[in-house]
């Protein structure tokens, strides 16, 4: 028998969802609907289904810190997804740890906030996020209200989505899609994507989709991770953000509910198969 050459490996830096919606868990899956090897460093254990969180479990920082150093010793990763977070803590362990490795792309989902709106981290643990992982980021995708805590401004609109894809970008990250998802009324939802041009200046680019009536459990997580996977498998970065997009909106379209409640979760294999 022939053994094929090792796949591609990414490794995703998040917290564990029980109910298999969001989090690690999507995380996986979705590397493995593009099929490359999914490695995990878990970052919080959670009890939750999709009605929502009914526990948290942080572990300690040192044993984050040993499972990304295990991740690394033994795979070839090409991208690093960061998710979920709990505290200042955990963010220096994984800037650390980041630092030593040095992964050729890191995507950042900053989850800051719930979707209610309530804000789920410190103020201390969002500054630390905002001067040392976001600077570190080769693409940063947060929510609008995200956006928001990491700006401390309002953001109502399209033309202040384009102010604050701007502003994100003199944080430090190399890139920002910023989701539209959240922005009121319209049929389509708008997602921006900025990044700096190697010649100066700044690039663009609107990525649109028609607005689903639907309430999901882990879109964002699975499009950051969707990101990861694609530049670890080599695409350019605004094609890896697009690419990411569509496969999140199949998987919305196809998703199904699990659950006892209306939250729909996404088809991360029906969407891989209509590639």
């Amino acid at each position: 028998m022939t053994i094929s050459s090792p796949p591609v490996s990414a490794l995703t830096i998040a917290g564990s969802d029980s109910g298999g919606g969001a989090g690690i868990q999507a995380d996986l899956k979705t590397f493995a609907a593009h099929r490359v090897h999914g490695l995990c460093a878990i970052a919080a254990l959670t009890a939750q289904h999709t009605r929502g969180v009914t526990a948290v479990e942080v572990p300690p920082p040192a044993f984050l810190r040993a499972q990304i150093d295990a991740c690394f010793e033994d795979f070839d990763i090409g991208a690093v997804k960061i998710g979920m977070l709990a505290n200042a803590d955990m963010i220096q362990a994984v800037t650390k740890a980041l630092d030593q490795h040095c992964p050729p792309h890191i995507v950042l989902d900053p989850v800051m906030v719930a979707t209610s709106g309530a804000q789920l981290l410190a103020n201390t643990a969002i500054e630390v996020l905002r001067k040392r992982l976001v600077p570190m980021a080769t693409v940063i995708t947060p929510n609008l209200h995200e956006a928001e805590f990491l700006l401390g401004r309002p953001i109502p609109d399209l033309d202040a989505m384009r102010e604050a894809c701007d502003a994100l970008l003199d944080l430090g990250a190399g890139a920002v899609l910023l989701k539209g998802g959240h922005l009121a009324g319209g049929d389509e939802v708008i997602d921006l994507f900025s990044a700096r041009r190697e010649s100066g200046g700044r690039m663009r680019r609107e990525i649109r989709h028609p607005r689903l009536d639907l309430d999901a459990h882990g879109t964002g997580c699975t499009l950051a991770s969707a990101i990861t996977a694609q530049l670890a498998l080599g695409l350019p970065l605004i094609d890896a953000c697009s690419a990411a997009s569509d496969y999140v909106h199949r998987a919305l379209k196809l998703g199904t509910r699990p659950g006892r409640s209306r939250i729909l979760v996404l088809d991360h294999f029906g969407a891989a198969e209509r590639v």
